[in-house]
This record gives C-alpha cells, structure tokens and sequence, in this order.
C-alpha cells in the first residue's frame, strides 16, 4: 500500500468550503477509482491560515496514476481549490506503508 501525502494552506475563511470540497466532490471521485482505499483529512491552525495534510491510501503507485496521471507525484489541484489556498505543494510524497 501507498500513502500519497499533499499539503495546503488553505485562506482562513475558504478552510471550511476546501472541508466541503473534499467530502462532496474528491473523495466520492476517488471511491471509483480500482485500487483506492482510503482518505484523511489532517489539519491544523497556523498564523497565515489553516493548514491541511491530505493522505489518500491506495494500493499501488499504478492505481494512483489514474488519479494523478503519469506523473504520479504531479499535485491535482483545481482551479476552483487553487483560489482557496495561500500556498500548496506542487507535488505530492509518496510513502509504503509498513505493517
């Protein structure tokens, strides 16, 4: 299993509508995906805004390249999010799990 990790900071007041985003829009996309597994939203306060830590769980890096593309670590960022954030990784980590 791998763990792609993503971080954003979100404006103070767009963090809740990103919340949203997430639950309405992403998360259900990536339910159908083959080979996803999971999703957590981590976040946390900061001075420039609200920081989010996304991890999704998948099964394969070949499975998270039908989200991402070829380019695995390649951050999937939409426009509509993009005017959300103060900063966000252009890239994204990957992490093999260990049991």
């Amino acid at each position: 299993m791998i763990a792609r990790h993503w971080r954003g900071l979100a404006k103070r007041e767009f963090a809740d509508a990103y919340v949203e985003h997430l639950q309405s829009e992403t998360f259900p996309q990536l339910v159908q995906l083959p080979g996803f597994h999971d999703a957590s939203i981590l976040r946390r306060d900061v001075p420039q805004g609200v920081e989010f830590l996304i991890v999704t769980v998948w099964k394969s890096l070949d499975a998270i390249r039908s989200f991402a593309g070829n380019d695995v670590e390649s951050a999937v960022v939409p426009a509509k999010v993009q005017k959300m954030m103060v900063e966000y990784d252009p890239r994204a980590r990957h992490y093999e799990l260990v049991d």
